[in-house]
């Protein structure tokens, strides 16, 4: 934590980097006043009743947006069509021949990509602003009509859209990924809320009456830090495999005979798995909530209420596990890494070349793989155990939530560091 101060302290000093940090803070401030701003012909409070009954389908949805959800603001939908967009996009580019050599083509193909994404974001948007008209039209002031259908669900997509170009105004003239810095800022956001909510199970009760109460509050900040720390861990944690390159004389010079590593981290999908497994399982309660709020039928109800059960928690463990083995896939291919290292004169110590050291690798990152999966199931179903054991609900500003914290933190740093870097050669060669 302490390196993390020293590297900001160390960025601010540089105007230029200051300059960046600045903007950054700046068009977060932007997006925070944003969340405040009210959609017209919906009403805030009545809007406010119908998402607090959704009970834990909405709550990670409310700590993403920080608070812009329940509030009915223009941010309400955050930056989530953009995210699912981006991955829908991921996975055509490995079906998809042309999307693939499109992203080989250097800069311009990444361009045509990004463009594709951003219209990706607008229909998947429109879609959700019109699924939460449709089912949260009980807050509609006037009634449901084609002006409120049009300003309404016009005003989320509008506001998803901002976001989008918002976050990529940071990435140009900012620091860091700009998307995640907003989803970053709204969970930040949202932890004073979390921290009131404690303080109310302890006021309430729920904790425990006088010292135990206390003791209850400390052990849960205790479990908290100590999370934190494994995520930190986790996250910086790899598994170097050693290559050695062969010597080789090509007239009067010799190249190779180094050793270097091919390092596998341990935490490679990121948070990946974890969207991916969280969109399969709150679909089907998210249209019953949309489409049959009123229900009565013992099947719609046990959809509309399966994420607070402990079904739903080893279902969804179960589906992080299998994305994360399904990512990590499309991002590592040890056949390929084998062959480069083969045409470069590399091997592995002890293991022949070819297809010995291909499985050798995918050998090591099943493993891996393994620990990564358990590792984020187990953090993301911890705010549900918790509950369990200290029998309070609500505790959103976990798993996930926490992931992305710590994630982005980490990389804005990274990203600073390297910039401060490139500066320090720049003045150098010059």
């Amino acid at each position: 934590m302490g390196g993390m101060f020293e590297t900001l302290r160390n960025a601010w000093k540089i105007p230029d980097l200051r300059r960046k940090i600045l903007f950054t803070v700046a068009m977060l401030i932007v997006y925070r006043i944003g969340s405040h701003i009210p959609v017209p012909f919906l009403d805030a409070s009545e809007f406010k009743k119908l998402v607090e009954s959704g009970g834990s389908l909405f709550g990670m949805f409310d700590i993403v947006t920080g608070g812009a959800f329940k509030l009915a603001t223009i941010f309400a939908m955050s930056i989530t069509p953009y995210i699912n967009s981006s991955i829908i996009m991921q996975l055509l580019t490995v079906a998809i021949p042309k999307l693939e050599q499109l992203q080989k083509e250097g800069e311009e193909g990444r361009k045509i990509i990004a463009q594709y994404v951003r219209y990706g974001t607008v229909v998947l948007g429109f879609i959700q602003a019109v699924g939460l008209f449709i089912g949260l039209g009980g807050a509609v002031v006037g009634g449901r009509n084609w002006l409120t259908f049009i300003t309404i669900t016009l005003t989320f997509t509008a506001g998803t859209a901002f976001l989008m170009w918002l976050g990529e105004q940071i990435t140009e003239y900012g620091i860091g990924n700009g998307i995640s810095l907003i989803i970053f800022a709204g969970i930040v956001s949202s932890g004073p809320a979390a921290a009131m909510t404690l303080m109310n199970y302890y006021t309430g009760g729920q904790l425990g009456e006088g010292v135990v109460g206390i003791l209850a509050i400390i052990a849960i900040v205790l479990v908290f830090i100590a999370v934190v720390s494994l995520v930190i861990w986790v996250n910086q944690a790899e598994r170097r495999i050693p290559v050695q390159y062969a010597k080789r004389v090509v007239g009067r010079k010799v190249y190779g005979g180094q050793s270097t590593h091919i390092p596998i981290k341990v935490n490679l999908a990121g948070v990946i798995p974890i969207i991916f497994a969280m969109s399969i399982t709150m679909f089907p309660s998210q249209m019953v909530t949309f489409f049959a709020p009123n229900s009565t039928n013992w099947f719609v109800l046990w959809l509309k209420n399966s994420t607070d059960s402990i079904w739903y928690s080893l279902i969804y463990a179960l589906l992080i596990m299998f994305f994360t083995f399904f990512y990590t896939v499309i991002q590592f291919n040890p056949i390929e890494i084998a062959n480069n290292m083969k045409k470069n004169g590399g091997f592995i110590p002890g293991i022949r070349p070819g297809k010995p050291t291909s499985d050798y690798i995918s050998k090591v990152l099943n493993r891996i793989t393994w620990f990564g999966g358990l590792f984020l199931a187990l953090i993301t179903i911890f705010p549900v155990i918790l509950g369990a054991i200290f029998n309070i609900s609500g505790l959103f500003f976990g798993g996930t939530a926490l992931l992305i914290l710590v994630g982005v933190a980490l990389d804005t740093v990274k990203q600073i560091e390297s910039q401060m870097l490139m500066r320090h050669y720049k003045g150098f060669l010059e």
